[in-house]
């Protein structure tokens, strides 16, 4: 039978282990700080006529905190109506009626003149794995139908064979 004390020493390690595994994921979970540094100081550079504005690393952490909590939010949203209508892929439509539900309407506008920018930038290319997945795929589809053709070949002499007899 555990002693008291032993108990104790149990519940303060599962208490250690979960402190540190929910400390892993928020590390995991965490926007890049230089990011967060540059996007915060060029929108207020943008606000402000000082030249150098400073920003306090709570401030940073603050920043990056709330545009995590947002992301998590939106997505889930967003995820909720790809469910709704039986997909599970979400499309930028879906981001765009989640930010409606969510009541973020002012971010729709400007967000599909963005996404209209980089489709229009980026339509005539494919992503990297995308063309060599097709590439693969064209490779397999020559390569077996030179492979049917000699194969179909001396079928179809077979079959010849065996309707001149």
């Amino acid at each position: 039978m555990e002693t008291e004390k032993e108990i104790a020493e149990n519940e303060n390690e599962n208490v250690n282990e979960n402190e540190t595994a929910e400390k892993v994921l928020s590390q995991v979970e965490e926007l890049p700080k230089t990011i967060v540094r540059r996007l915060v100081k060029n929108k207020l550079s943008q606000l402000s006529s000082d030249s150098e504005i400073s920003v306090l690393r709570d401030s940073l952490q603050a920043f990056s905190e709330s545009a995590r909590i947002f992301i998590h939010y939106l997505s889930a949203t967003a995820n909720d109506i790809c469910k709704e209508s039986n997909r599970q892929i979400i499309s930028a439509e879906d981001v765009f009626k989640a930010l409606e539900e969510i009541e973020f309407t002012e971010f729709i506008a400007p967000l599909r003149a963005s996404l209209e920018e980089f489709r229009q930038k980026n339509g005539g290319r494919k992503s990297g794995s995308s063309k060599a997945k097709d590439a693969n795929k064209k490779a397999k589809k020559n390569e077996q139908s030179a492979h049917n053709g000699d194969g179909s070949k001396q079928q179809e002499d077979h079959n010849n064979d065996d309707a001149a007899e």
